[in-house]
């Protein structure tokens, strides 16, 4: 597999916290949205890449198996967001306010 973080992915990801990792997803979530709403559906579909991969790769986090469910289901829901048919009503502002929490917290505990 081909990764696009590939210092990440070599095992500098797995030094974050559950709170730093997602909010790196968050950011890359967020820079998905902004190229959205600007109209350029290449950069978007190329930060939703960079977000899914770190987030699989939150996933592969062993310390993280406690909470697999939360963040297969938290996958499931950002693609049927961005790519699906929105079955689970999201939104734009949902996926800032549920991230924006995850990077406070990175931030106060650094």
């Amino acid at each position: 597999m081909t990764y696009i973080h590939k210092e990440m992915a070599a095992g500098r990801w797995f030094e974050f916290s559950l709170m730093e990792q997602l909010a790196n997803v968050g950011s890359e979530i967020e820079r998905t949205i902004n190229w959205r709403n600007k109209g350029d559906m290449k950069y978007s579909n190329n930060a939703f890449e960079r977000g899914l991969e770190l987030l699989d790769l939150t996933i592969a986090d062993k310390k993280n198996s406690g909470r697999l469910k939360e963040l297969t289901r938290l996958r499931e829901v950002l693609v049927d967001y961005f790519f699906g048919d929105n079955q689970y009503s999201s939104s734009d502002r949902l996926w800032q306010k549920y991230f924006y929490y995850y990077n406070y917290a990175a931030r106060i505990n650094c």
